[in-house]
């Protein structure tokens, strides 16, 4: 795959920038350089930014109907009456249900939680949902939400949503977990409760925000923060069930061991079959408990990476030999037999490996359902949206979302998709690109450096792993082909600035293998990683692209 390399640049004015926060923040220049381009411009922004406190977390009753919401939940315990929690089944739902459920089962016994069924019910409130809910009627609804509503909101006591036309939140990129952890935080502040109690709760929000691909910016990279130092020091028993099955007890826990690691296994519950087993699991009361269940979950992540695989691989044979890919700009595919709880990582990986947007389709319940992934800059949520009046339902986000249509508009559908996508996408946008962030020499890579680098933790969306190209680097005479099938190298390079190599790993670059081994010069793209392993840790280059004659 050919990647194009775009490189970022300062403004004039950030230039100018730069010799002031150069002066005040103990920064090497080729960092201050990456907080500018991340738009932190001023030292007061650039503080926050690398050393994060709770302290700069929003009062939750800026957030919309939060008052409301409060006061029927207070009334709901002081007249003793039920309440349900109520969360879809994938990481954020199970996660802010579990969250919401921990902190109010402490006050409260009259309370309960409800994971709709992914195949019989779907996302969000649900016929069998509310009938599980009937004593008697005269239900109220407290909505938490983070995805943009309808221009009419439902009838509901509240509808605590930052994304609200009529809200002014400072920040409207929560997770769904994140604001649970807003209702518990006002409800705390409103009861003279201590933020010490809800604290330890953080460790599901950064599970959320990592798995939901929220952006790790503003109140996010704060909760992401104080949430991961909970989960590598002292998590609750469920997550540290998952995290013991996953092999990640002995090592540090990163935003991508939840995103690649610990959120498929929690997900993999509602995929395979209830989440509700993945929120039992997230509130075990003690550790024989959590293991237990962590097995189970375990089990149902191995069976979705059989599906996944078999049904990706039937996916794209189908592209390959039956869809003339080149004539298209977009992937929509439909078969019946495909299992629903898959059909979105399938349609992640089409969209990996062709670099257009794609939908796969399957049946379920007597409807078409599916799940949609996009490219960089093409919003695939509008383009169903132009849509909507042959949809039976949708959702989602720009890069992410869901839909229900009837059999019979599958034609019309299709067809409206790739003429939206054929005048929407460019064909510089089917081309992967790596956004680099900075070029430098070897010599630069100190250890003070990888120190300055370590405070812009935790990466993610909107704060990605800074990315470096250094230009003309060498073999130094040990690299090697590693790996099942050695398609992996193992590199020891070195370039005109140093005398030490720097090690680094190439994923899937044996290409490249014979010249860098007779010591031709390459430009190679990568992080700084560090690595940890035997008891020793070391700075390790993870190549993302190599550029040279093959």
């Amino acid at each position: 795959m050919t990647y194009k390399w775009n490189y970022l640049t300062l403004t004039t004015d950030q230039k100018n920038k730069k010799n002031e926060l150069t002066k005040e923040i103990q920064l090497d220049p080729v960092l201050i350089e990456l907080l500018l381009k991340r738009g932190i411009s001023s030292v007061e922004e650039a503080h926050k930014f690398l050393y994060p406190s709770l302290n700069d977390l929003h009062d939750p009753f800026l957030l919309p109907d939060m008052e409301q919401a409060i006061r029927r939940i207070e009334q709901a315990i002081g007249n003793k009456e039920r309440i349900l929690i109520y969360g879809d089944y994938d990481v954020d739902g199970t996660t802010a249900v579990s969250l919401v459920y921990k902190f109010l089962r402490k006050i409260t016994n009259n309370i309960d939680y409800y994971i709709p069924d992914r195949y019989d019910e779907g996302y969000g409130i649900s016929i069998q949902g509310i009938d599980y809910a009937v004593k008697e009627h005269g239900i109220d609804f407290i909505i938490c939400d983070h995805h943009m509503p309808d221009e009419e909101l439902p009838d509901a006591v509240a509808v605590v949503d930052a994304k609200r036309t009529d809200s002014t939140y400072p920040y409207n990129e929560l997770s769904g977990c994140g604001v649970g952890f807003k209702l518990v935080h006002a409800f705390s502040i409103r009861n003279g409760l201590a933020f010490s109690d809800i604290e330890p709760l953080l460790d599901l929000v950064a599970v959320s925000i990592a798995a939901d691909i929220v952006p790790i910016t503003g109140e996010n990279r704060v909760m992401m923060h104080f949430g991961l130092k909970r989960l590598n020091a002292n998590p609750s028993f469920g997550l540290r069930g998952i995290i013991e099955i996953c092999g990640l007890s002995k090592k540090p826990i990163t935003v991508n061991d939840i995103a690649f690691k610990i959120g498929p296994r929690i997900n993999a519950s509602g995929r395979m079959m209830n989440g509700k087993e993945a929120v039992d699991l997230m509130l075990a009361g003690d550790m024989s408990q959590a293991r237990e269940k962590a097995v189970n979950i375990d089990k149902y992540n191995e069976d979705r990476r059989e599906l996944d695989k078999r049904i990706t691989d039937e996916a794209v044979d189908f592209v390959d030999n039956r869809f003339n890919i080149a004539e298209h700009k977009s992937i929509v595919l439909y078969n019946e037999t495909w299992h629903k709880g898959i059909i979105g990582i399938v349609a992640s990986r089409l969209t990996e490996k062709y670099y257009r947007p794609a939908i796969v389709l399957t049946k379920s319940g007597g409807m078409i359902s599916g799940s949609a992934r996009s490219v960089n800059n093409f919003d695939v949520y509008k383009a169903i949206e132009a849509c909507k009046d042959i949809l039976e339902n949708f959702g989602g986000h720009t890069y992410a979302a869901g839909l229900t249509l009837k059999e019979e508009n599958l034609p019309e559908f299709r067809r409206r998709f790739d003429e939206i996508s054929f005048e929407g996408i460019e064909s510089k946008m089917m081309q992967p690109q790596i956004t680099v962030d900075a070029e430098i020499s070897l010599n630069a890579i100190t250890s003070k450096f990888v120190q300055g680098l370590s405070l812009f933790n935790p990466f993610g969306p909107e704060n990605e792993n800074p990315v470096f190209v250094t230009r003309g680097v060498l073999d130094a005479g040990g690299s090697k082909l590693v790996g099942r099938g050695f398609h992996h190298i193992k590199l020891e390079l070195v370039d005109k600035t140093v005398s030490e190599p720097v090690q680094a790993i190439a994923f899937s670059a044996d290409v490249h293998f014979k010249k860098i081994k007779e010591k031709q010069p390459v430009d190679v793209c990568y992080t700084i990683e560090e690595n940890r392993h035997g008891g020793s840790t070391y700075t390790q280059l993870l190549i993302r692209d190599i550029k040279g004659e093959v």
